[in-house]
Order: C-alpha cells, then structure tokens, then sequence
C-alpha cells in the first residue's frame, strides 16, 4: 500500500490543480512500480506559508522583500 505525502504552501491551489496531482501521482505509481491504484493513499498537506522557509528565510519573509 503506498502512501505519498504532497506538501505544496497555501497559495490557491485549487481543487482542480489537487485532483490533478493526485491523478499523477498514482498513475506514476502504477506505471513505474506496478502498483493497484485502490490501494493508493496520496494527501496534500497545505502548509502555512509563515511554516515554510529556505536559504534561512521564511518564505513569507521572502516574499515580501521580492515584491
């Protein structure tokens, strides 16, 4: 039973963009590994964008100064 977690920033993604994700990554799944897609888990996680960071910055820090 495979299980992949997808951690994207709460940014609107929408609906659509998940389905999309979650329809290719189990079909990856399928293709590369043989894998039944019933037994397929794949969530999303949205993750605040203040709990998210690189290069040592916050990511909403980082934002704004890009801005």
């Amino acid at each position: 039973m495979p299980y992949v977690n997808i951690k994207v920033t709460d940014e609107q993604v929408t609906p659509a963009q998940k389905r999309k994700l979650i329809e290719g990554v189990t079909q990856l799944l399928v293709d590369v590994l043989n894998k039944n897609p019933k037994t397929t888990h794949i969530v999303i996680d949205e993750v605040p964008i203040d709990n998210w960071g690189y290069d040592g910055k916050q990511y909403s820090e980082a934002k704004k100064q890009s801005a």
